[in-house]
């Protein structure tokens, strides 16, 4: 089984330095929640947010929304051929179980993620649908124990997803950056086996997940 990994990703409730701040506040109120209960989100806590450790990568969890419904709704991941997690950008990951239904609706979405950081865990008809773990990315990998990890950066060597596909086994770990701008740290780049390049342009997520898994499907059931 192929092994996605969204890494980095804008994905956290609202640091315990920002809970305080008026627009994350003022946010929260309008949602009946409590500062510590909801989501980053920069385009609520913009003001709250200048000038934090790794701003550029952090406050965008729609764009994990759009990789993920891009990686949960084709036939690769119907037919139980990928298993996808999401490792944040302070050390936690999301573990998906089969068949997960996640809501297209970007506000539902937020609903999910926020149980699911209060709860651990969410469960239907005694199956867990999502799951959270305190885990670096490091223990993620060394869990999956992949035969390569593939990743995707402007600075990797340049390729094309139709000869990308062609090269990854059902043992490999595909890892896309899960936020805005930047670079994976050296940490994660480190870690990386093969990395390549699509183009001079920087694409979103999403991008990359929704054209690299097609290319791998049709290599997959053809």
């Amino acid at each position: 089984m192929i092994s996605l990994i969204l890494s980095e990703s804008s994905l956290e409730i609202v640091p315990f330095e920002l809970q305080d701040h008026p627009s994350i506040i003022f946010h929260a109120r309008k949602l009946g929640k409590h500062s510590s209960e909801i989501l980053l989100d920069n385009s609520w806590h913009f003001a709250a947010m200048k000038g934090i450790k790794n701003e550029l990568k952090r406050g965008r969890p729609d764009l994990v929304h759009f990789s993920i419904l891009e990686a949960t709704t084709i036939p690769l991941y119907l037919k139980n051929k990928i298993k996808i997690y999401v490792h944040t950008l302070d050390d936690k990951v999301i573990y998906f179980g089969q068949n997960v239904h996640v809501p297209k609706s970007y506000h539902r979405f937020e609903g999910v993620i926020e149980k699911l950081y209060k709860e651990k865990k969410i469960t239907a008809n005694n199956e867990t649908l999502l799951e959270l773990k305190e885990k670096t990315f490091s223990e993620l990998l060394d869990e999956i124990n992949p035969s390569k990890v593939i990743g995707f950066s402007t600075r990797g060597k340049p390729s094309s997803y139709e000869k990308i596909a062609t090269e990854i086994s059902n043992n490999d770990c595909i890892i896309v950056g899960g936020f805005q701008k930047g670079h994976f740290s050296d940490f994660v780049e480190n870690k990386i086996t093969d990395l390549y390049s699509i183009g001079d342009e920087s694409l979103e997520g999403h991008v990359v997940v929704a054209r690299l898994l097609y290319e791998c499907e049709k290599t997959i059931f053809m």
